[in-house]
């Protein structure tokens, strides 16, 4: 169904995010072909950061996580949003704790 959506109204970056979400557990590769379009195509769309950055710790590229929290966070600060500042911000530091 999200496909259909997806396929539907391309340029709706919720349908891609939703989508995305939906391949996290099962399929993170493909979870990440979709998070990496959405992070292309729709640049502003902040709440992709946190799960993209999620799905590169999980397949194990904490690198390129830290580099989508920081843009994130960058994105964050630009829109104003606090509360998605917040929880990039923990979670950045957090994998630069775990990395150590």
């Amino acid at each position: 169904m999200l496909k259909k959506f997806a396929a539907e109204e391309p340029n709706d970056p919720f349908n891609w995010y939703a989508l995305a979400n939906e391949y996290i557990t099962e399929s993170p590769e493909i979870a990440k072909e979709y998070f990496d379009k959405l992070m292309t195509e729709f640049p502003e769309y902040l709440p992709t950061y946190y799960h993209a950055a999620q799905v590169y710790i999980d397949i194990m590229e904490d690198e390129k996580a830290l580099t989508i929290y920081a843009k994130g966070i960058a994105l964050a600060e630009k829109q104003q949003n606090s509360k998605a500042l917040r929880e990039l911000s923990a979670a950045h530091q957090n994998l630069l704790y775990e990395m150590e």
